[in-house]
């Protein structure tokens, strides 16, 4: 299904696309406040980010769309049950090193909140490579995935990473769920759901 926008139009990715939506999150990401507070040695992070991506490719549940000439992405797990989607991935010690400490506690404190009352769409991650961010990008994204899941019934969930994105989740329905979550000195995490619409 493709949305056209003003901006580009929205695709579900497909197994040829995997490499092209590991990209787009990572340079998303490279500066996020917890991509560098989970990863903080900068020489290491794009290659740790691409691999906790790749796990969450990995999920059997993973919907990946990118819009435009891949400028964005988004992850969704759909639709999501349980907490699993937090568990950390097989293997992580090898993968992360120090860096699965990290992982694994922001993993556990996001997991208790994660909801398991009804069935829900879940936003893993949605990024917009640095030159196109502002562009409306996420939103045509968003819009994409949301309308359809309003069509089926499903809630969706997330959690921001910024006020920034936050905010324009706010602006699409998205709800606090209960107060942000900080692990140790981590920067605030948002935990955020959506009840879908008539």
């Amino acid at each position: 299904m493709t949305v056209d926008t003003p901006y580009a139009s929205v695709r579900k990715a497909d197994g040829a696309d995997e490499q092209a939506v590991l990209d787009v999150l990572t340079e998303a990401f490279m500066n996020d406040p917890l991509a560098c507070w989970l990863f903080p040695e900068a020489s290491e992070r794009g290659r740790l980010q691409s691999s906790f991506y790749r796990s969450l490719l990995a999920h059997p549940t993973a919907e990946a769309y990118l819009i435009g000439g891949r400028e964005g992405a988004s992850l969704w797990l759909a639709p999501a049950t349980d907490r699993t989607s937090h568990e950390e991935p097989p293997g992580a010690d090898q993968v992360f090193g120090e860096n699965g400490a990290r992982l694994q506690a922001v993993g556990e404190a996001l997991a208790q909140r994660h909801p398991d009352h009804e069935p829900h769409l879940y936003l893993a991650c949605m990024g917009v490579v640095g030159g196109r961010q502002g562009a409306g990008l996420g939103t045509a994204m968003l819009r994409h995935r949301l309308e359809r899941a309003d069509a089926d019934g499903l809630a969706a969930y997330l959690e921001a990473s910024s006020p920034r994105s936050r905010d324009l989740y706010l602006r699409h329905g998205f709800e606090d769920l209960g107060e942000p979550v900080r692990v140790a000195d981590s920067p605030l995490l948002w935990p955020m759901w959506r009840r879908p619409r008539p």
